[in-house]
Parts: C-alpha cells; sequence; structure tokens
C-alpha cells in the first residue's frame, strides 16, 4: 500500500493505492470497477468536503494507474487510515462520520448536509485473502465486512449503521480451490470480519477523538 499527496480544489489530499499486479479479482461496491472483476490494484482517494464534481468516474480515471482495479472517493483524511490482520486476512478503513447514518431511515428525511454527490464522511473499507472464493462467497464477504463494521460502530458509541456513501472492496485470487463461504463462522469470514472490526473500531474511536494521532 502506498500513500501519495496532490494538489487540488486549494487542499493538500492524500490518495492510498494497493498494487496487487495480476491474479486477483475483486468484488466492490466502488464507482470505478464495482462488481466483480479482475482487480490489481485499489484506490481510495481523498477528495475536499464540498465535493461535487459530476464525473466522479473520470475523476479517480485521472489518479489510477493502468489495467483494471476499483476506485473510491472519500472526504476522509486518508493519512488517518486503520489496518488491521487476522490469520492472512488483511482490511484498511477510512472513517469518517461527520453525517452518521441509518440503514433503515423514515422516507422523505433526507439526512442533514447530505446531497447527491456529498461525502462529507465516508467509511470506505478495502479487504484483501489470499484464497480464492466463489462469487457466492463474495457477496457473502460483502455482508460480512458490512456487519463487523456496524458492530465496530455501536462498540464506538455512534448511533448509526454507517454513513449513506460507504464503499467497500474484496479482493481474492483468482485461481485455486475456491472458498464456498463469506459469513462470519466460515474460516475466512471471521477472519474478514475480525479484522475488519478492529480497523473500524480503530477508526471510529479515533474520528471521535480526532484532535488526537492514531496510534
Amino acid at each position: 500500500m502506498k500513500l501519495t499527496y496532490r494538489d487540488e480544489d486549494g487542499a493538500r489530499l492524500g490518495s492510498l493505492l494497493w498494487e496487487f499486479g495480476p491474479g486477483r479479482r475483486a468484488i466492490s461496491s466502488a464507482m470505478l470497477g464495482g462488481g466483480i472483476g479482475p482487480a490489481e490494484w485499489a484506490l481510495n482517494a481523498q477528495v475536499v468536503a464540498g465535493y461535487s464534481r459530476m464525473d466522479p468516474v473520470d475523476h479517480l480515471l485521472e489518479m489510477a494507474p493502468a489495467g483494471p482495479g476499483v476506485g473510491m472517493l472519500t472526504a476522509a483524511s486518508v493519512d488517518r487510515f486503520v489496518r488491521a490482520a487476522d490469520g492472512g486476512a488483511e482490511a484498511a478503513a477510512t472513517v469518517g462520520l461527520r453525517v452518521p447514518t441509518w440503514a433503515a431511515a423514515p422516507d422523505g428525511v433526507p439526512d442533514p448536509e447530505l446531497a447527491p454527490l456529498y461525502v462529507p464522511g465516508t467509511i470506505n473499507i478495502i479487504v484483501t485473502v489470499p484464497v480464492a472464493m466463489t462469487d457466492a462467497a463474495l457477496v457473502n464477504a460483502v455482508m460480512t465486512v458490512t456487519e463487523a463494521k456496524s458492530q465496530a460502530l455501536a462498540e464506538a458509541g455512534f448511533a448509526c449503521t454507517g454513513t449513506a456513501s460507504d464503499a467497500v472492496c474484496v479482493a481474492v485470487r483468482d485461481h485455486g480451490p475456491e472458498e464456498l463461504f463469506g459469513g462470519p463462522r466460515s474460516t475466512w469470514g471471521a477472519r474478514i470480519a475480525r479484522a475488519v472490526h478492529t480497523a473500524v473500531l480503530q477508526g471510529a474511536q479515533a474520528w471521535a477523538n480526532r484532535d488526537q494521532p492514531i496510534t
């Protein structure tokens, strides 16, 4: 993983880049490279809090390396990322919680300060595992990531399941024996859950005390 900076919109903004190389595929909810497909890299790019560009995919492509990959945006400070590992599963999270959100909210009641492409606080999670998974197991793994994230937020004292702009990426090998399950009681799902829980919990606690550095 590589952390770099760029000057944009009058701010110094960071980007986190994972370069997996060939032999990986990913499932993701990201705007760039979303769905299930080959992934040679993953990019988590910081933007200004009032981000309003209507071409986020083109913007990500301007920052991304060549080849297929996954790109996501956040207004959280990416240099405050948190990494955690468990039994070969690795998770990295950037946590912003300025507009914490319940998934099931009343119809017609917008979250404060939220606009279509506004990302005032986003939780982006990138997970890697050194095994192959079936498509169904990948979907299950995304569920596991989301459940572990919500558990961590509750334990950190936030009344939310996340934010309205959260994104996730789970990258696996594209060859070898495929894991059939990705739920929280499967071998790799349990490892994913623990890694994500640790990373998001530390990130959420740091957000609550963001005048202090992450240790």
